[in-house]
C-alpha cells in the first residue's frame, strides 16, 4: 500500500509524525526558556511596583525631613476690620487690632470741558524756520505744564492742538506711576478730568501749574479737592499706630495687614497644624503600602499559588526588613518616635496616634522638630543632645536602595540582564531546531522516494506471477 505525505511513499513517515517529534522538542527544551522568560518579566513587573513604592516612601520622608514643615503659620481672625496673612516663621502670637480711619487717595477734578476733544490751550510764540528747501513756515513754540504729587514734578508739553484727551494720556504716559487720569462725562456737553493719586496718605495732595501761560483757562489749574489723601489710623492692642496705607506689612515681622473697614479684629497666628498632619498622614500611609507589596511580593508559602514572587530574593527580602525596621535604626538618645504617638502594629503596620503627636506640638513642639529633622534636644533635665533626626537617618537608609545607581537599579538590570540572555537562548534553540528538522524534512522526503520505488518494483512483480498463474491454468 503507497501514501502520500512527505510526498508519497510509505504511510509512517507522515508531516503529522514529524510535527509530534517537533512538539516533544519543543516541550522539552524552548517551553522552559518560554516560562523563564515571563517569570523574569512577572518580576519586572513586580519590581516597578516595589519601585514606585519605595520612591512614593522617600518623598514623604523626605518631606517630614525638612524644618519647612514647622515653620508654615496659619492665621484665624475675628471680625471683618482686617485680614492678615503671616509668613513661615512668623512668631506665634495673638493680638487685637481695632480701625478708626483707613487710608484714603487725593482725587481732584478740573473744570467742566465741552468734550473730551476740547482744545485746552491757545496758540503760544510762534517763529519762522527754514526748511530744507528754503522755504520757511511758521512753528509754534512748545508749551508746558507741571503736574506734581508730595513733591514730585512732571513736565508736560502742549501746544494749540493739545485736546483734553491728548492731556490725559500724556499724563497717563509721563506720570502713570503716581497718577490715575480719567476723563467722565457727567453730563450732556459737560466733560472733567479727574486726577487720583496711586497711592495713599495725606501727603497725596496734587497741583497743575501752567509754565507757559497758554492754557485757554484756569479750568485745569484751578482743581477741585474731591476727597483728601488720608494715613490710616488704628490701634494695634490698643497702641495708637498711623500709616500711609492701608496695606501695613511693617507692623509685626512675617505678617502682612490689611485694613478693610472701621472696627476691631483679634488676629491669632498659629503653627500651621493642618500641613504638619497632611504630612505625617502621608508618611504614615505610604509607609504601610510599602510594606504591603513588600509583604505580598516575599510571602513563603508551599502554595505556589499564593508564594511571593520574590520568596526567594535576598535583595528584595533584605529591603523588607531595612523598612520593617525603620523605628529600631534611629537614634534613641533623646527617646523614641513612640514617645510621639507613632507605633506598630502586631501585623508591622504603622499606626498613629493623632492625640499624642497634636499634644506634643503643643506643649513640646521645638523637641518634636528636632526629633523629626534635627537640630538640639532638650532632656527633661535640662541637658541637651544633638541628633540626626529620625526621618534623616530614615531617608539615608531608604537612599540606599532608591537612588539611582544603588539597589533597586542594580536588581532591576539584573532582570534585565537575564530576560535577555534567555530570549537569546530561545532564538538560539529555536534556530538548531529549525536546522534539526529541515534536515530530518529532507531525510523523510528521501525514505519516501525509496519507499515508493519499492512498492513501484513490488506492484510490478505481482504482476508478473498473477500473468503466469493465469496463463498455467489455461
Amino acid at each position: 500500500m503507497g501514501i502520500s505525505s512527505l510526498g508519497v511513499g510509505s504511510s509512517i513517515l507522515t508531516q503529522d509524525v514529524v510535527d509530534q517529534l517537533r512538539e516533544v522538542d519543543e516541550k522539552a527544551h524552548i517551553e522552559p526558556i518560554t516560562l523563564n522568560i515571563a517569570n523574569e518579566n512577572d518580576k519586572k513587573d513586580a519590581l516597578d511596583v516595589i519601585d514606585a513604592s519605595m520612591d512614593n516612601l522617600i518623598d514623604s520622608i523626605n518631606e517630614m525631613k525638612s524644618h519647612s514643615i514647622f515653620i508654615g503659620r496659619s492665621t484665624e481672625v475675628s471680625g471683618t476690620a482686617v485680614s492678615v496673612v503671616a509668613l513661615v516663621n512668623t512668631d506665634v502670637q495673638d493680638f487685637t487690632l481695632t480701625v478708626d480711619t483707613l487710608a484714603t487717595k487725593q482725587i481732584q477734578e478740573s473744570g467742566v470741558f465741552s468734550s473730551e476733544d476740547a482744545l485746552i490751550a491757545n496758540k503760544g510764540e510762534v517763529t519762522e524756520e527754514e526748511d530744507e528747501d528754503g522755504n520757511t513756515h511758521e512753528v509754534e513754540t512748545p508749551s508746558s505744564l507741571t503736574v506734581s504729587i508730595s513733591g514730585t514734578d512732571f513736565d508736560i508739553a502742549y501746544d494749540s492742538t493739545t485736546t483734553l484727551k491728548d492731556l490725559k494720556k500724556s499724563i497717563n504716559d509721563v506720570a502713570g506711576e503716581k497718577f490715575d487720569v480719567t476723563i467722565a462725562q457727567i453730563n450732556d456737553g459737560e466733560f472733567t478730568l479727574f486726577l487720583s493719586s496711586v497711592e495713599t496718605g495725606k501727603d497725596q495732595k496734587i497741583t497743575i501749574t501752567d509754565n507757559s501761560g497758554n492754557l485757554k483757562d484756569d479750568k485745569l489749574t484751578s482743581l477741585t479737592e474731591l476727597q483728601a489723601g488720608a494715613n490710616s489710623k488704628f490701634q494695634f492692642n490698643g497702641k495708637p499706630v498711623e500709616r500711609t496705607t492701608n496695606n501695613v506689612k511693617d507692623l509685626i515681622s512675617g505678617l502682612s495687614i490689611t485694613l478693610q473697614e472701621t472696627g476691631t479684629s483679634v488676629v491669632s497666628v498659629t503653627q500651621n497644624r493642618e500641613e504638619i498632619m497632611n504630612r505625617v498622614d502621608s508618611f504614615v500611609s505610604k509607609y504601610n503600602a510599602t510594606m504591603n507589596e513588600l509583604n505580598k511580593v516575599t510571602k513563603s508559602s508551599v502554595d505556589s499559588s499564593e508564594k511571593g514572587i520574590f520568596s526567594a530574593e535576598s535583595t528584595i527580602k533584605n529591603m523588607k526588613k531595612a523598612v520593617a525596621n525603620l523605628f529600631n535604626n534611629i537614634d534613641k538618645s533623646a527617646g523614641s518616635l513612640m514617645d510621639f504617638g507613632f507605633d506598630i502594629d502586631k501585623d508591622g503596620f504603622l499606626t498613629l496616634d493623632k492625640t499624642v503627636f497634636e499634644t506634643n506640638l503643643d506643649e513640646n513642639s521645638k523637641n518634636l522638630e528636632v526629633f523629626i529633622a534635627g537640630g538640639t534636644f532638650t532632656k527633661s533635665n535640662d541637658s541637651t543632645v544633638e541628633l540626626k533626626g529620625a526621618f534623616v537617618e530614615m531617608s539615608t537608609i531608604i537612599e540606599s536602595y532608591t537612588r539611582l545607581g544603588r539597589t533597586l537599579d542594580t536588581f532591576q538590570d539584573s532582570i534585565s540582564i537575564k530576560i535577555k540572555t534567555y530570549e537569546d537562548e530561545k532564538i538560539s534553540a529555536t534556530e538548531s531546531l529549525n536546522s534539526k528538522y529541515e534536515i530530518m524534512k529532507k531525510r523523510f522526503i528521501a525514505y519516501d522516494a525509496m519507499i515508493n520505488k519499492f512498492n513501484s518494483t513490488s506492484s510490478m512483480f505481482k504482476q508478473m506471477i498473477d500473468a503466469q498463474n493465469a496463463a498455467a491454468k489455461n
